[in-house]
């Protein structure tokens, strides 16, 4: 499953990085994606918005067992 949800963020990548910032794989646990928000995205004031809108939405469609995508 980790597999699947980085190929997901790949395609998240390139979008986020436009903007000045990243973000980065830190854990898959029963179905629960932990990710940092890095650079430009992580004090961000749309950063909740771009998580939950943009990244947890992508994962989601590639990986459908995933239930919830969280910042750490």
């Amino acid at each position: 499953m980790k597999e699947k949800v980085e190929a997901a963020l790949a395609q998240v990548r390139p979008y986020l990085q436009r903007d000045g910032g990243d973000v980065e794989l830190v854990a898959v646990e029963d179905g629960v994606v932990k990710v940092r928000l890095k650079g430009a995205c992580g004090g961000c004031p749309m950063a909740l918005m771009t998580l939950k809108q943009g990244i947890e939405r992508i994962v989601k469609q590639a990986v459908p067992e995933v239930k919830e995508v969280v910042a750490v």
